[in-house]
Formats: C-alpha cells, structure tokens, sequence
C-alpha cells in the first residue's frame, strides 16, 4: 500500500492553517458508499505536526483511514499573530475549522470524522467532540484533561517557587498584551530546574529528539494564567462517540488519575502502559503497542458499520 501526503490550507477565523493530508487510495475495510472515515489529528502543549505527528498519521493511513494533521494558528507553518501564544479556546476553534476542511477532501464521509490528540490535545478532542453527531470516535493519547490537577501534579517536581515564578511571569505577559507590549516568553521545555513549562526528568531530551523543523522552544508565558481553568474531564460525559484513552501510568506531565476519571466519564476503552509521557511515540518502545491499539479500535466501532452498508444490510 502507498499513502500519500499532501499539503493543504485551511481558514480559521481568517488565519491560514497548516495541514498535511494523507491518503491511501486501496480498497479500505473503512470504506463505505459515503466514503472513508478521516482522522483529524493536532500536537500538545506548544507542539507542531511535524513533532511526532506524523508516524501515528502514516500509521492510521496505511490501515485505510484519511488523516488531516494540522498546526493551530501561531505555531509551526499556521499563519497568525502573535505566535508561540496558546489560546485553549482558539484551538479548539481551530479543530472545528480542520474538521471542515476534512469534510472537504475528496472521498471522506462527512459524518464519520474521528478527533485524535495527544496530551493537550487529547483534552481539546474531548472538548470539541461533545454533543456533535459528525463525530464517530475519538482518539485521546496520554491526554491533559485538568489544568489544575496537573499544576498538583507537577508541584513536587518544581516546587512553590517556581510556580509562583511562572505565575508571576504569566501575569506580566498577560499585562504586557493588554498595553501592545511584547509578551514575556519562556522555553517549552528544559531541564530540571531551569526555567522553562514543562522541567520533569527526560522530558528536555525526549521533546527535542521528537522537534521537528518548524518547532520553537518558546511559549508566551501566560498560558499558565488559562492552564488552571482547562477542565476537559467535565464535558467528557457529553462525547456520545466511542472514545479510546491510553494513559501511561508513569506520565509525568498529564496526570494519569485524572485521565482515568475522564475515561469513565466518557464511557471510554481504556488502555494502560507503563511508561511516561513522551514513551508513546516513534522510536520508543510503546509507539508500535499505541498504534496498534488505535487500529483495532477503530476497527471495532467503524469497519462492521463500514461493511454492513457496503452489503445493503445484509448479514
């Protein structure tokens, strides 16, 4: 089988976005009179698509699905100003936008979309999946689902004083936007003890051997002031569609516990690996067990339908 990746380019909110689009034109077990289902796939905290993304997207297109992979507005190849800022209802807004623009491509069906993200992400896809019907399943890898259950769970790490730094420093980015003054930036990630969003142990090394070309190091400081409010676990009950939710039990960026809530909210398959955070991509030993994990489910829920409307009804 050859997949194919394609670059396109999509409106949000009158921004260009950055998306690849991949395809496989084989017969699919997928496939249905209406077409294919796709995968609409974004990064985590600060990420890019071409961060990672695109083994699992290569994975999920050589098993007979479409996959949109795309970069939120200011970040990676996406138009917009500022850039580096995070707006958590900005990229929700710009998953609705990357739906749309899935529902456009040639051969998809339009009311078989599957949301799929990873740590952040993974939160934003529960979120934007809730009470829609075009939505028929949803992929949330090692997902951050609680800003302020991750702020508890990373305050043994860091430790109050730079919490309170970071605070301090997202108050005077936000301030500084407010007068059209340059933000305060800070690195994404860095070692223990250096100043940066995310400092666990190996997270530094795991994040840059993952960073792709169009990925920076830095962040506007004051996503830490919006971080707390992110409550993804909440609306979780409100994802009709199945819901698949791998967790690494040793992640130390979004808290395991709080992932498992939201599991059971939503009703959701949920699979445990033990690992950490960044152990489930390409190159590390939990990639291929993820990937397949992924096949299977949607294999469960969306190849049957695909095959009993191929055949009338029939049995």
């Amino acid at each position: 089988m050859t997949t194919t990746r394609t670059t396109i380019t999509f409106d949000s909110h009158g921004t260009g976005c950055d998306a690849w689009y991949f395809r496989n034109d084989d017969a699919s077990v997928f496939d249905s009179p209406a077409g294919r289902p796709v995968v609409v796939m974004a990064h985590g905290f600060a990420g890019t698509k071409d961060s990672g993304l695109e083994p699992y997207a290569q994975g999920l297109a050589d098993a007979g699905l479409a996959v949109l992979a795309f970069d939120y507005r200011g970040f990676g190849l996406s138009g917009g100003e500022p850039r580096q800022r995070i707006s958590m209802t900005g990229q929700a807004d710009d998953y609705r936008a990357a739906i749309d623009a899935a529902k456009r491509q040639e051969g998809v069906d339009p009311n078989r979309v599957i949301l799929w993200g990873v740590s952040q992400s993974g939160g934003h896809a529960l979120i934007v999946a809730a009470d829609r019907t075009d939505i028929c399943a949803v992929i949330s890898v090692v997902p951050l689902v609680n800003g302020l259950a991750a702020g508890v769970h990373h305050y043994p790490q860091v430790g109050a004083g730079a919490m309170a730094r970071s605070t301090v420093a997202g108050i005077g980015s936000a301030i500084a936007a407010k007068m059209g003054r340059p933000p305060t930036m800070m690195p994404v990630v860095g070692r223990p003890g250096e100043k940066a969003a995310l400092t666990s142990p190996g997270f530094y090394e795991d994040y840059l051997a993952l960073a792709g070309p169009s990925w920076r190091n830095e962040v506007d400081a004051s996503i830490g002031l919006e971080l707390g409010s992110f409550r993804a676990d909440k609306i979780a009950r409100a994802v009709s569609a199945p819901v698949l939710m791998q967790i690494a039990d040793f992640d130390q960026g979004a808290p395991p516990h709080a992932a498992a809530k939201a599991g059971f909210r939503a009703r959701a398959e949920v699979r445990h690996y033990p690992c950490d955070h960044f152990d489930i991509f390409a190159g590390k030993d939990w990639f291929e067990p993820a990937l397949a994990h992924q096949v299977s489910f949607l294999t469960a829920h969306l190849a049957p339908a695909a095959e009993k409307a191929a055949t009338g009804g029939a049995s």
